[in-house]
């Protein structure tokens, strides 16, 4: 369980990486592969793929929220009643007939049937994943971010959420470590309000070719610019973009806070799977600029499934971090 006793600095840092999440979300639906050009500053126009209104946030933000619905319940997300909450919420969100769903969740979710349990989408994960080449996708990643909230007291059980978590619909372990270390990012802005060097928490993975393995993907990401992690359908590539895209937006010294925008900004400008790599970089810049720094017309405007706004997912984030 979480427990962790926050100050107020934290728990509002906290409240912003679902919010963030969300907001980078509905932000990049509308320019995801190229369906709206993008000139110069992103807005949330809406349409997309999947032709949502504006402000709406897609599959990423759907499923995140089925996460952190489970995470408020359970708090711990490595037991099996906890992962049973998961993939049932995954499977009410699916059945609803989503308009955008990533090709490998698409093809777990069809395959698994209705009302799947956690053991059923993960086996079903594990048989795509066997068969495939390209079984790495960025599914997984997008909707990580109640991981880490769930477990701020213990990075050890985060990871091994984190994993499981990712498990239930992408059997390919770079997946599930890329999970683990966006998890662990999100976790130490919260705690400490400052972005963590992610090359520093690889020692957490569980063994030294992972550890080696992402430390030269990561510097990959802190030396080269945005635009080169494009595309970003693979799971590597879109956690080096949104890490990019952060890393190298200037932090304004007149108003630091507007760095969240500009870095979605960078994040959308990069092309590509827009809505994803912005929602796995809003979910960082979220906890480390807070809910209450995040811009009022998108926090009112973000909305979606299952008929939720942003403050609910502010609630939830509440709810997961004082247990």
């Amino acid at each position: 369980m979480t427990n962790v006793k926050l100050a107020p600095d934290q728990l509002d840092r906290a409240q912003g990486v679902l919010l963030g999440a969300a907001i980078g979300d509905a932000l990049g639906t509308g320019y995801e592969f190229g369906t709206a050009k993008f000139e110069g500053r992103a807005e949330m126009i809406g349409g997309g793929l999947g032709n949502f209104s504006p402000g709406e946030w897609s599959d990423d933000t759907s499923q995140t929220f089925a996460v952190a619905q489970a995470a408020a319940k359970y708090h711990d997300l490595r037991t099996p009643e906890a992962l049973d909450a998961v993939a049932a919420g995954i499977g009410r969100w699916f059945s609803d007939d989503p308009p955008d769903v990533g090709n490998i969740t698409r093809s777990v979710l069809i395959e698994a049937g209705p009302q799947p349990s956690a053991a059923r989408l993960k086996g079903v994960a594990r048989y795509f994943y066997v068969r495939h080449d390209r079984s790495a996708g960025n599914g997984s990643l997008m909707r990580t971010a109640p991981v880490a909230l769930a477990h701020l007291r213990d990075p050890h059980a985060l990871v091994q959420a984190a994993m499981a978590v990712s498990d239930l619909t992408h059997g390919d372990q770079l997946a599930a470590e890329a999970c683990a270390i966006w998890c662990l990012g999100i976790r130490t802005t919260v705690l400490l309000g400052g972005f963590e060097q992610l090359e520093n928490l690889v020692g957490y993975l569980p063994d030294e070719a992972s550890q080696i393995r992402w430390a030269g993907y990561l510097r990959d990401a802190e030396s080269n610019p945005p635009k080169s992690f494009s595309p970003n359908g693979w799971v590597v590539s879109a956690l080096q973009a949104a890490l990019s895209a952060i890393r190298h937006t200037p932090i304004p010294p007149w108003k630091p806070s507007d760095h969240f925008q500009d870095s979605l900004n960078t994040a959308i400008s990069i092309g590509d799977d827009t809505d994803t790599v912005a929602s796995i970089a809003g979910a960082m810049l979220g906890a480390r600029w807070g809910a209450r720094a995040l811009p009022a017309e998108w926090r009112a405007m973000v909305h979606g499934w299952p008929n939720a706004t942003g403050e609910d997912l502010v609630n939830l984030a509440t709810q997961i971090v004082t247990g």
